[in-house]
């Protein structure tokens, strides 16, 4: 009867310790969420399996990022699956993105900046695109919407990409043909959607630069939710294509001082315009031939033109554009050169 006791008590014993052990092994959540998230998630953002359950060790899985400061949730795209990126790049490291003053002590403005270039004629920029570009100067912001530290007949071209609609690939092709480096600023979705077209981008020697994840309003959005926006773009990219630039353009020319000295504070060059035309539209689109006459019309010294790559007529124009643009003796140039 003695031993019979002495081995249950073992017994009991045995199965306190494994209850125990599991217990300390348990992953735990550091957010309410009702999902179970691995320990080994330290960094500011954490993957969870999206809403319809699939496995979070899936290659192929679609992911959530979220902040754990902000309630903001981030659709954040597929991974490739592969050791090489679309590229045929390695995946870069994700970059911790850090602002040491999170709530504005400075006392940053939060009021709405709508950008504004006016109208260049005669090769010379206009009036609103100089003090633009004096007041960046002056405030120290690392912005610019033209380059007027050089008055070289030097160009900048530059598209915004917010989805695709089969024309970028055709700019692609002018682009190469005519040995002209550009500027493409994208939002995740059509990263996302689009792996060829961005890997041809990279690869062929363009910046592909960061336009946001959800292309909202900066003034509007607090300095957590600037941070889910850039910083979930950039975690994309680096994953996917083994790439990363640190160009940012601010979604429907909308921002604020406040909104500059974060992205600023981040790392990110702000990439502004001087030479633009209302050309994303795409139930008024008037052709080729005035394409053309309105860029041709605005160009000056330093600018910085921007294009949307989903308009027919810039498609269709960009051949002739860049051909007229250097026999006047204009010089196109990376962003990476101002």
């Amino acid at each position: 009867m003695k031993k019979r006791i002495i081995l249950l008590f073992a017994v009991i014993l045995l199965l306190f310790s494994s209850c125990s052990n599991n217990a300390e092994n348990e992953t735990t959540t550091g957010f309410d969420t009702g999902t179970t998230v691995s320990e080994e998630f330290t960094d500011e953002y954490t993957t969870i399996p999206d809403a319809e359950g699939l496995e979070e060790n899936s290659s192929n899985s679609a992911e959530t990022i979220v902040n754990q400061n902000s309630s903001i949730r981030i659709e954040y795209g597929e991974r490739t699956g592969t050791e090489l990126t679309a590229t045929g790049l390695e995946p870069l490291e994700k970059k911790n993105f850090i602002l040491e003053d999170m709530n504005n002590s400075v006392g940053k403005s939060n009021e709405m900046i709508s950008h504004s270039y006016g109208v260049a004629s005669d090769e010379i920029p206009h009036s609103i695109s100089i003090q633009n570009q004096k007041f960046f100067d002056e405030k120290n912001y690392d912005a610019v919407c033209y380059d007027s530290k050089t008055d070289d007949k030097v160009l900048y071209l530059t598209f915004d990409c917010g989805y695709e609609n089969g024309y970028t690939a055709k700019i692609l092709d002018v682009l190469k043909d005519k040995d002209v480096p550009a500027a493409f600023f994208c939002t995740l979705p059509q990263m996302r959607d689009n792996h060829e077209i961005i890997a041809r981008m990279i690869n062929e020697g363009h910046v592909v630069g960061n336009h946001s994840v959800t292309h909202p309003d900066f003034s509007s959005i607090s300095r957590s939710q600037i941070i889910d926006e850039l910083k979930g773009f950039d975690d994309y990219i680096r994953e996917n294509f083994g790439y990363s630039a640190l160009y940012f353009r601010y979604p429907q020319g909308k921002y604020s001082e406040n909104a500059l000295d974060a992205v600023n504070s981040l790392g990110f060059k702000c990439v502004f315009w001087s030479l633009a035309y209302a050309d994303w539209d795409l139930e008024d689109q008037k052709g080729a031939a005035y394409a053309y006459e309105t860029v041709m019309s605005r160009i000056h010294p330093g600018a910085v033109i921007l294009l949307h790559a989903v308009s027919p007529d810039n498609a269709n124009a960009l051949g002739r554009i860049i051909d007229a643009a250097r026999e006047k003796g204009y010089e196109f140039r990376s962003l990476e050169d101002i």
